[in-house]
C-alpha cells in the first residue's frame, strides 16, 4: 500500500512537472505577445491620450470582444477540449479531426448570426454598456461597434484552432497568435500615423484578429488537423455531449463578460478618461495575467480532463499543487505592480497626449487591480476544476457571484474613491469567487484542498515579504528619476524590478519550494 501511494505520488509530481513544463512554453510565447501588446497601448495613449473619443472606442471594443474569454478562454475550452482530448486519445486523430470540423460548422453558423444581429442593435448594447455616454459620443460608440462586430467570428475560429492544437500538445503557436495580432495592430497604427483617427484603431483590430486566427487555422493544418466545415451529425454522441456542455457553461461564462462591461457601464457616470485610463492599466496586468495566469490555466485543463471522476484524492493533490504554482509565480508580481505602479506608468505611457492626472489615475487603477491578481489567478484554476469535474451548475454560480460583487461594490466605492473604486471592486469580485469557487471543488471531491498548510505558506509569505521591503527600500533610498531621459528610467525599472525577483527567487531557493522541483523537472522532461 506504501509503495502504491509513493507511486501515484511521484505520477503526480511528474504531472506537475509536465503541466509547468506546457505552461513554461505557453509563458515563452505569451511574453512576445503581451510586449507587443504594451507597445500597442504606448502607441494609443501618445496619439489619444484619455479622452471620450477613446472611451468611446473601448466600449465599442468591448463589445465587439466578449467571445474572447466566452470562447477562447471559456466555454470552447471547457466544453470541445475534453471531448476532444478524450475521442483523440480513444478513437484516433482521424475520429477527433471530424469532431472538430463538425464543431467548426456550429460554430460558424451561430458567430454569423451573433455578428448580424450585434451590428443591427449596436445603438442599444452602447445605451446598456454605456448609458452616461450622449449625443455625438454615444453615436460614435455605436457606429465603431457595428464595424467592430465582426472580430467576434475572427476570434472564434482562433479559438477553436487552439483548443485543436492545445489538446494534441501544441501550446506555442497559440500562445504567439496573438503576437501577430499586435504587430499588425502596430504596424497599421504607425504607417496611417498621418491621419490616425478612431478608424484608424478600427481596421487596426480587424486586421489583426485576421493574423491571429489565419495563424493558428493554417497551424492546425500542418499538424493534420485541418479545420475545414463539415456537416455536423447529430446523431454523434461525442457531437452531442460537446454541444450540451457549451450551452451551460456558454450561459454562466456569458455572465463572466458582464465584469469589463460593469466598469466602463459605471465609468461612463465618471470623468472624461476614467473608461481609458482604467484600460491602460487594465492592458498592463495583463502582462503578468497572459503570461502566468492564461498560460498555467490552459495547460492544466488537458490534464484535469484525463482524471477519472472517482479519483478525487489525485484530482484534490494535482489541483492544489496547480494552484500552489500559479500563487507562487502571481503573488510577488502582483506585489512588485502595487509597488512600483507610478513608475511602470510613467515609463510605458507618459508621453504626447497622455499626461499628469492621467499618469496618476492609471497608476492607483493599476495598483488597485494588481491587488485582485492572486485572486484572479485562483479562481481562474478553479473554474478549469469545475469544468473538468463536469459542474457547469457549480461555475455558473461563481461566476453570478462575480458579478454581483462587483457591480455592488463598484457602485458603492465609486461614490467615495471614484475610478479606483470600480478597481477594487474588481479584485475583491475575483478574491471572494476564487474562495466560493474551492467550496465548491471541496465539496465536489468530499476532500479538503488543503491548498494553505502552515509550511507553504509560511515559505511564500516570507519570500515575499523580503522582496517588498527590498522594492520599498531601494525606492526611498534612490527614488524614480522621472525627469530623466528614458534609457535611464528604464535601466532603474530594470534594476528595481531585476533586484526584486533576485531576492524572492534566493529566499524560495533557500527555503526549498518544492515549486523549483517542479521548475527543474520540467527542464529535464524537456531534454529527454
Amino acid at each position: 500500500m506504501v509503495d502504491e501511494i509513493a507511486h501515484n505520488r511521484e505520477s503526480l509530481d511528474g504531472g506537475m512537472s509536465g503541466m509547468v513544463g506546457r505552461a513554461m512554453r505557453m509563458m515563452l510565447g505569451t511574453l512576445t505577445s503581451r510586449v507587443l501588446g504594451l507597445i500597442r497601448e504606448i502607441l494609443t495613449a501618445g496619439f489619444f491620450g484619455a479622452t471620450r473619443n477613446l472611451d468611446a472606442f473601448y466600449v465599442a471594443y468591448t463589445l465587439a470582444n466578449l467571445s474572447r474569454q466566452l470562447l477562447a478562454e471559456g466555454a470552447l475550452s471547457a466544453s470541445f477540449v475534453p471531448v476532444f482530448a478524450r475521442v483523440h486519445k480513444r478513437d484516433g486523430a482521424d475520429s477527433a479531426k471530424r469532431l472538430a470540423r463538425q464543431v467548426m460548422t456550429i460554430l460558424l453558423a451561430v458567430c454569423l448570426a451573433a455578428v448580424l444581429a450585434g451590428m443591427l442593435i449596436s445603438p442599444v448594447l452602447v445605451t446598456v454598456i454605456a448609458p452616461g455616454f450622449t449625443g455625438e459620443q454615444a453615436d460614435l460608440a455605436a457606429a465603431l461597434t457595428r464595424a467592430l462586430f465582426p472580430f467576434l467570428l475572427l476570434v472564434s475560429v482562433g479559438a477553436l484552432a487552439m483548443g485543436v492544437l492545445n489538446s494534441i500538445g501544441s501550446f506555442f503557436v497559440p500562445a504567439i497568435a496573438p503576437a501577430a495580432s499586435n504587430a499588425a495592430f502596430i504596424i497599421i497604427v504607425i504607417a496611417l500615423r498621418g491621419t490616425v483617427s478612431m478608424w484608424t484603431l478600427v481596421i487596426a483590430v480587424l486586421t489583426g484578429g485576421f493574423c491571429s486566427m489565419a495563424l493558428q487555422w493554417v497551424w492546425a493544418g500542418r499538424m493534420g488537423m485541418g479545420l475545414i466545415p463539415a456537416k455536423p451529425d447529430l446523431t454523434n454522441r461525442d457531437l452531442r455531449e460537446t454541444l450540451a456542455l457549451f450551452v451551460p457553461y456558454a450561459a454562466g461564462l456569458s455572465l463572466n463578460q458582464i465584469n469589463p462591461v460593469i466598469s466602463r457601464m459605471l465609468g461612463s457616470f465618471l470623468e472624461g478618461g476614467v473608461i481609458s485610463v482604467l484600460n491602460y492599466a487594465d492592458r498592463i496586468i495583463q502582462l503578468p495575467l497572459g503570461l502566468f495566469v492564461i498560460a498555467i490555466s490552459q495547460a492544466v485543463l488537458p490534464m484535469l480532463s484525463r482524471f477519472e471522476l472517482d479519483d478525487r484524492e489525485g484530482f484534490r493533490i494535482f489541483i492544489r499543487d496547480a494552484l500552489r504554482f500559479n500563487l507562487f509565480i502571481v503573488t510577488p508580481a502582483a506585489i512588485g505592480l502595487m509597488l512600483a505602479s507610478r513608475p511602470i506608468v510613467h515609463l510605458l505611457l507618459v508621453r504626447g497626449a497622455f499626461g499628469g492626472w492621467a499618469w496618476g489615475a492609471a497608476s492607483d487603477a493599476l495598483a488597485c487591480y494588481a491587488a485582485g491578481l492572486p485572486g484572479i489567478a485562483c479562481n481562474t484554476v478553479l473554474m478549469r476544476a469545475l469544468y473538468a469535474r463536469r459542474l457547469p451548475k457549480a461555475a455558473m454560480s461563481v461566476t453570478l457571484f462575480t458579478v454581483c460583487a462587483n457591480l455592488l461594490s463598484g457602485a458603492v466605492m465609486m461614490r467615495f474613491i471614484s475610478y479606483r473604486g470600480l478597481a477594487i471592486g474588481t479584485s475583491c469580485a475575483f478574491t471572494g469567487a476564487a474562495f466560493l469557487g474551492a467550496w465548491h471543488v471541496s465539496r465536489s471531491l468530499g476532500l479538503k484542498i488543503g491548498l494553505f498548510d502552515i509550511r507553504w505558506t509560511v515559505r511564500l509569505v516570507s519570500s515575499c515579504f523580503l522582496m517588498a521591503g527590498l522594492i520599498a527600500f531601494a525606492q526611498a533610498i534612490v527614488p524614480y528619476p522621472e525627469d530623466a531621459a528614458f534609457l535611464l528610467r528604464f535601466c532603474w525599472l530594470l534594476a528595481l524590478v531585476s533586484g526584486g525577483a533576485l531576492i524572492y527567487t534566493i529566499a524560495t531557493l533557500l527555503l526549498r519550494c518544492p515549486e523549483w522541483d517542479w521548475v527543474k523537472g520540467a527542464f529535464v522532461r524537456g531534454k529527454n
